[in-house]
């Protein structure tokens, strides 16, 4: 591993080990020359190949006889940030750094600087670190109005960081009141970048769709029903490590009671519903189109429901409200019944009235002439009774 050239006199080493450091001698007659070799050695965590929310440890060693006490470590990142360890400790030939738990974006060629002033050591060691995440938030809401077509994307970064490393994941689903969690689709991802993916549950209905953005999981609802929302996960995995990522799907409908035109002097309450709690900073609001302040109600804090009375026709509009920015709206007309579909319900309410107290009349009848019948039998009867009395009289005679 080492050579010296004869030109200069230089001694050459390579793939230095820390078993090279020490003190080299250069004799030339009666001339002696020392210099001091310091080797370092850094070693990154799993080889640097991090998941989304690992945290990496560094360890830098030396196996100098120098005390080196005033030594000192500076990390900068990919973007040539200043790191701060989380935790870091400090022995004579060791130095351990415990980082920040990493994100998708912190991949790239980070340097460690190993500084001193006694001896005078100014050393930038480079070292890449990957990791193999989602370009998404950790966790993602997502709202969509009941009937609609909803698409749910989670983008991968390993083409982004040359990944070179094969790995698999899944797709799984929750209900937000139910603990059964349903499989969706499973994909792997080899070596070379090919993303291959395979459906599994027919749980309901949803579609890959055939082109979409490379490096990406998707899935289209559509047709989003209202108990279609829930928890929507994204799990990868790579040598018994795993991340993820979560989209919560919030469904919102609106519905009437009753259902139908809206008769002169009746009231129908509208409903507004979503099927998940909300946050703290979300509500929901009824507001007539055009109408005052008096037609606009909100829901309380966290409220998942909102009902508005309402007694004339119009527009009305449910707004789910995220600081102050309208996520999603949904409509519903209240129109106001016709006047002969009035006069239809006043005839049919009055002939209904008479069709019933003709029955009760005709029950009325029916019932006397029973009774009469029940009568003039009972008289018969007696009647008989006595004439069969009466004969047996005029036997004993």
């Amino acid at each position: 591993r080492s050579e010296v050239k004869s030109t200069n006199k230089q001694l050459r080493v390579q793939n230095l080990e820390l078993s090279d450091a020490g003190i080299y001698t250069c004799k030339y007659g009666s001339h002696e020359v020392h210099t001091t070799l310091y080797v370092f050695k850094l070693t990154v965590s799993l080889d640097g190949h991090f998941l989304q929310n690992e945290v990496p440890e560094l360890t830098l060693t030396h196996n100098s006889l120098d005390p080196l006490s005033d030594l000192s470590v500076t990390l900068f990142d990919s973007n040539s940030n200043i790191v701060t360890p989380e935790t870091e400790s400090k022995s004579s030939l060791k130095y351990v750094l415990n980082l920040k738990k990493l994100e998708a974006t912190d991949s790239g060629t980070w340097m460690c600087l190993v500084h001193s002033d006694s001896p005078v050591i100014n050393k930038n060691i480079s070292f890449p670190v990957k990791v193999l995440g989602f370009q998404n938030p950790v966790t993602e809401r997502k709202y969509a109005a009941v009937d609609s077509t909803v698409i749910l994307s989670w983008h991968l970064n390993f083409q982004r960081i040359k990944w070179n490393e094969g790995f698999t994941g899944q797709l799984n689903w929750k209900q937000q009141e139910s603990a059964n969690i349903h499989e969706l689709l499973v994909f792997n991802v080899t070596a070379k970048g090919e993303q291959h993916e395979t459906k599994k549950s027919s749980h309901f209905l949803f579609e890959i769709p055939e082109t979409k953005p490379e490096s990406t999981i998707e899935v289209k609802l559509p047709s989003v029903h209202f108990n279609h929302s829930g928890q929507y996960q994204c799990q990868l995995a790579y040598k018994g490590r795993h991340t993820q990522s979560k989209i919560e799907l919030v469904v919102m409908k609106v519905s009437a009671n009753p259902v139908g035109p809206l008769s002169k002097g009746a009231k129908m309450t509208l409903i507004c519903q979503v099927s998940g709690p909300l946050p703290s900073n979300a509500h929901l609001r009824w507001e007539r189109v055009n109408g005052t302040q008096m037609d606009i109600k909100n829901s309380k804090q966290q409220e998942v429901k909102l009902e508005v009375n309402v007694s004339a026709a119009g527009l009305w509009s449910c707004h789910l409200i995220e600081d102050n920015d309208r996520k999603i709206s949904l409509h519903y007309h209240v129109e106001e019944a016709p006047g002969w579909i009035i006069y239809v319900v006043a005839g049919a309410s009055i002939g209904g009235s008479v069709l019933l107290l003709a029955l009760v009349y005709l029950c009325i009848i029916s019932g006397i002439r029973r009774q009469q019948r029940r009568q003039r039998a009972k008289r018969m009867e007696q009647a008989r009774q006595y004439l069969l009395e009466n004969k047996t009289c005029q036997c004993q005679q």
